[in-house]
């Protein structure tokens, strides 16, 4: 199950940055990409990839917190590392003064 979330979650990823770079720049950019030939592309072209981004973003987020939550479930409690070096600092010998 996690190997299945972990592969769709990359595919989701690939697909979100493809969203994201397909999209129309909507800054100026100091002027560059300001021409007629802009027009080509009507608003609502605008609208799809945008709604398509929030789409799979959402879907990404969802996927990553399944992905977090199996894996969640194998992890071994732990003890803490100042528990294990007093354990070990009262087993070890101690030497004499003399």
């Amino acid at each position: 199950m996690e190997n299945i979330l972990l592969v769709l979650n990359v595919i989701i990823a690939v697909i979100l940055v493809l969203l994201i770079l397909l999209q129309k720049s909507e800054g100026g950019a100091l002027g560059i990409g300001v021409s007629q030939d802009n027009f080509m592309f009507s608003r609502s072209a605008g609208d799809f990839f945008t709604k398509a981004t929030a789409v799979v973003a959402t879907l990404f987020i969802i996927c990553s917190l399944c992905l977090t939550i199996v894996s969640r479930g194998e992890l071994k409690p732990t003890e803490s590392v100042i528990d294990i070096i007093e354990e070990n600092s009262s087993d070890t010998p101690e030497i004499p003064e003399n």
